[in-house]
């Protein structure tokens, strides 16, 4: 079987002897012109695959910053209709697009349509943070209809016997949540995450990002299991926030 379009893009990332880059933008943010911008920067700067945060009123998975981009892009009259709406009438881009959102805007819109719409609008996948495996059949059918990946994210309290669930039905790739908590850039990370990392990277065939506290490229280089992918979106939307570049932030991880 051919690998999925996201797997493929981790390999390729990892054969020229670098880890993956994913960058998270919520989408509308800082406005809703500004977004495109900066989305087209992004997927010329050397992101591998690029995820989109669709706006929410309760994000209860996301940091103070992402939460904030969040009521901003609301505010602005982002909805998940719009998403798809501009995304499908844009050229497609280099790096494969991941939306990453709560259940229920993808509830409400209708999974089967929903998922129909991702697919003409060039999404390859989605990471829903507040949908268990128990309850994901729907939407993973849903989106499985148009060969969309239901990313998986597991974290440092998830056991071998409930990571092996999410590896068994895994496609694309998988999210590792590197702390306890919600998204934000963070100094250290916490002893047990190499061992969380070991255990992912065993259990999962597809490759394994890591994702919340990453900021910097040194975060990575002294760890002693290097992730295949890193996730980075708090560091990302203060840097677009205090009016820089994606091209000035993506810079700094090149080769890495």
């Amino acid at each position: 079987m051919t690998p999925h379009i996201l797997t493929r893009a981790v390999e390729a990332a990892n054969q020229a002897g670098r880890t993956a880059l994913i960058p998270f933008i919520t989408a509308g943010f800082p406005d809703k012109a500004l977004f495109w911008n900066h989305l087209d920067e992004l997927d010329k700067s050397g992101a591998d695959i690029i995820e989109i945060g669709v706006p929410f009123s309760d994000p209860v998975a996301d940091g103070p910053v992402v939460e904030a981009a969040s009521v901003r892009a609301l505010s602005n009259g982002v909805t998940l209709g719009w998403i798809l709406d501009e995304l499908r009438q844009r050229k497609r881009y280099r790096a494969p697009l991941v939306l990453m959102g709560y259940y229920n805007p993808f509830l409400q819109y209708g999974l089967e349509r929903f998922a129909a719409e991702a697919a003409e609008a060039g999404i390859a996948g989605c990471i829903v943070p507040d949908l268990p495996i128990d309850e994901d059949g729907p939407l993973r059918a849903a989106l499985a209809a148009h060969d969309m990946a239901l990313i998986p994210l597991v974290g440092l309290n998830t056991g071998e016997k409930r990571m092996r669930s999410y590896a068994d039905k895994a496609t694309g790739y998988a999210y590792l949540v590197s702390v306890l908590g919600t998204t934000g850039a963070r100094d250290a990370f916490p002893p047990e995450l190499t061992q969380a990392m070991q255990r992912a990277e065993r259990i999962f065939s597809v490759p394994v990002a890591l994702g919340f506290g990453i900021a910097r490229p040194e975060q990575i280089e002294t760890m002693p299991v290097r992730p295949r992918a890193v996730v980075f979106g708090s560091a990302l939307l203060r840097h677009l926030d205090e009016g820089h570049s994606a091209s000035d932030f993506m810079r700094q991880w090149a080769n890495k």
